[in-house]
């Protein structure tokens, strides 16, 4: 699969992390988590985006300006990026980095991963929060962090959303609450900078949504599943398809889960459990599903189809802790 990362002028892909090594390789590993500074530097996000007119050619030798559109232009390289409405106002990397400035000192290192996708089109922003959710007998570690994810091409808003990751697996527990809790989204314009900092509003949500997610996750790894319900939720999840080639991937994708959930060493201490079904799911859409275009896995996993699959499962084992 292609990485589709950003390689810069030196060669180096514009991407940090700390912990695990990513699955492409790429990127500059640190020892520590990011301060905002070393995150934007880290990461190729020092650059900045501009919108210009738009001019076609005529007969190759004349030009006419094109109403109402306009070029997001990277003025570190000259590329084009996208190009977008006259409503559209960009935002800058840096810019993006002041929505935490409320939970951290600007000097504080809590973004632990970051990077650019295509020639800049997109990019994406992690960051911890403090402590943990310990779910089960075992206080199973889940970490607290918050996702920001913007694009330079028009594709996107700016999206923010609390983002729970399983410590063993890291897995990437997607939850649905409260309407519109777990996610802000703003769109490009001239009022953007002032609705950036509205949605400060998911800050001031952030420790009960997460004591409230702490209370729904250790029910889910109490509540026993027999055999029965663990098929009816499988099948729930994955409904039946008449058509035959989906029909087999009907199963494929019910046997995966059920096969992450009886067999999977990490999947261990909450077999037997809805957190267990429930993690099982979140698994297989974060590892298993694999797509061509690496930056449609990116969105599917965080806001696309499995995102969608994952929210589905949290629901369903919501259904078994309350019957």
């Amino acid at each position: 699969m292609s990485h589709d990362l950003n390689i810069n002028q030196e060669g180096r892909a514009s991407m940090f992390y700390f912990g695990e090594t990513p699955w492409h390789h790429l990127g500059t590993r640190l020892s520590h988590p990011a301060s905002a500074a070393e995150a934007i530097q880290q990461a190729g996000l020092d650059f900045s985006v501009q919108k210009r007119p738009l001019r076609a050619m005529l007969n190759k030798r004349s030009y006419v300006d094109v109403i109402d559109h306009f070029g997001i232009i990277r003025m570190d390289t000259g590329d084009c990026l996208g190009v977008v409405g006259s409503r559209y106002e960009p935002i800058q990397n840096r810019d993006c980095f002041s929505f935490f400035d409320p939970l951290v000192d600007r000097s504080e290192s809590i973004y632990h991963t970051a990077g650019v996708i295509g020639k800049g089109e997109k990019i994406w922003l992690l960051a911890k929060l403090p402590d943990y959710l310990r779910v089960g007998p075992k206080k199973d570690p889940v970490e607290k962090y918050l996702l920001l994810y913007n694009s330079h091409d028009g594709s996107s808003h700016i999206r923010v959303k609390l983002t729970p990751i399983r410590v063993v697996c890291q897995n990437t527990l997607s939850s649905a609450l409260r309407e519109g809790d777990m996610e802000v989204r703003v769109k490009h314009t001239a009022s953007a900078p002032e609705k950036l900092q509205e949605a400060h509003k998911i800050l001031e949500l952030t420790n009960s949504l997460f004591q409230e997610l702490d209370f729904i996750f250790n029910r889910m790894a109490l509540r026993k599943v027999t055999d029965k319900e663990i098929l009816n939720y499988v099948k729930t999840l994955v409904p039946d398809n008449p058509d035959a080639e989906s029909k087999t991937r009907t199963e494929n994708i019910r046997n995966k889960i059920l096969y992450l959930h009886d067999s999977r060493e990490d999947a261990k201490m909450h077999r037997g459990t809805a957190f267990g079904l429930y993690n099982a799911v979140t698994e297989m859409a974060d590892h298993f599903v694999t797509t061509e275009d690496p930056n449609k896995a990116l969105k599917s996993l965080w806001f696309g189809r499995g995102e969608r699959m994952k929210l589905r499962a949290f629901s369903l084992a919501e259904d078994l802790i309350k019957n």
